[in-house]
């Protein structure tokens, strides 16, 4: 570590001791403006300062990253473009199709959302995309598009043959996204005129924007769409404001692992607590639960209820 380096920015921090003003407490219009453009150069140079230190992070530790990273056919036409968790679970739904249907399609994970760099998303897209497919979890009200979904679609402009490029909600609220839905997103873009401003894991029936699951004209409830092994005996409930469960269950050769993830009541304390049973092995890295069914934690008395 760069001793001189670390001291210089410990320097550099906010202290009572050696109190300083920064940026400004009053500017008028006479020169604010100015000053906020003349900022633009250092925001511009971001993207390849944060592409070389990717290049330093990927030489020490082995673990290499992008602006935006592909993953899928090296052909595909048909692509996703998240940011986050939801990716494990895209990955996921890409092998199954492909395994299964031998289906050409892919993501594009978005590793630096701001500043947003145009050029190296278009680098990152396969030659062969015509349909693009932009999962925001957010929800702009009265816009004409959610932010990462509007920044795709003018990145993409430039491009020789555009693709067409359409926007989705997912997980607001920390609603699940489970792999049935991404597959219903990919079914989407086979369409001639694919639905923009779609939205997965509800049933609106209201504004109609939903993708149906599972194919046909009737939504089906959220599923896997491939098995968790479920590996040995295992119980655990708890009770109390808040209870998050995890287990790690030993057996034979093997090594597995339950991931803590758990849905409960937040209105009131000791309410009703859902533990779904996911059993599976440690490289499997979808952040899913197990789906319907599994163990319940409850309240105590609505347990002996149970019981």
């Amino acid at each position: 570590m760069d001793r001189k380096a670390l001291a210089e920015f410990r320097r550099r921090g906010l202290s009572s001791a050696n109190p300083v003003t920064r940026g400004g407490s009053a500017q008028n219009p006479d020169i604010y403006f100015q000053g906020r453009e003349a900022a633009n150069r250092f925001y511009e140079a971001v993207p390849e300062i944060v592409e070389d230190y990717c290049k330093r992070f990927g030489a020490l530790t082995g673990r290499h990253y992008q602006l935006f990273d592909y993953y899928g056919h090296p052909q595909a036409e048909e692509v996703i473009v998240a940011m986050g968790s939801v990716c494990d679970t895209i990955e996921g739904t890409i092998d199954y199709l492909s395994e299964r249907g031998g289906n050409k399609v892919g993501l594009v994970k978005v590793r630096l959302y701001r500043p947003f760099s145009g050029h190296h998303l278009r680098a990152a897209l396969p030659a062969t995309v015509k349909k693009i497919g932009v999962l925001d979890r957010t929800k702009e009200p009265g816009s004409l598009g959610e932010p990462l979904y509007l920044d795709v679609f003018k990145a993409c402009e430039p491009m020789d043959s555009a693709p067409i490029v359409v926007g989705g909600r997912y997980g607001l609220g920390s609603k699940d996204t489970r792999p049935a839905q991404i597959a219903a997103v990919y079914r989407n873009l086979r369409q001639e005129q694919p639905l923009n401003g779609f939205t997965l894991g509800i049933i609106d029936d209201v504004t109609h924007t939903s993708l149906v699951e599972g194919g046909g004209n009737r939504y089906h409830p959220p599923r896997r769409d491939y098995q968790l092994q479920v590996l040995g005996p295992w119980f655990g409930w708890n009770c109390g404001g808040e209870s998050g469960c995890g287990a790690d269950y030993r057996g034979g050769t093997y090594r597995s692992v339950c991931p803590g993830l758990f849905s409960y009541d937040s209105k009131k304390s000791g309410g009703y607590h859902n533990f779904p049973p996911a059993f599976w092995a440690q490289t499997d890295q979808s952040p899913l639960s197990g789906g319907s069914g599994g163990l319940h934690c409850l309240s105590q008395s609505c347990l002996c209820q149970q019981l």
